[in-house]
């Protein structure tokens, strides 16, 4: 269960639904999706949280911390190359 003061409860998200951060692709409608996904996440006063979040998890589906899933893939193997 969720402190008070987990950063989650001052995420922008948190009154948006939920299938708009789980877009099923990147193309098309989806894109549209993942656009007005970011814009809810570049509002954010969490979304460096977000991010740390679904790194340090693997989150390997959905928006998080304004990043797709391609995006979080990148940033994770370029700290891979930069710990080597």
């Amino acid at each position: 269960m969720p402190t008070y003061d987990d950063w989650r409860h001052r995420a922008a998200c948190r009154d948006q639904d939920p299938e708009l951060f789980f877009p099923v692709s990147d193309i098309g409608p989806g894109a549209r999706q993942t656009e007005q996904a970011k814009a809810v996440c570049a509002r954010c006063p969490v979304r460096a949280q977000c991010l740390e979040y679904a790194l340090a998890n693997a989150l390997d589906h959905g928006i998080y911390g304004c990043t797709t899933e391609s995006e979080r893939r990148t940033l994770r193997r370029r700290a891979v190359r930069k710990a080597a």
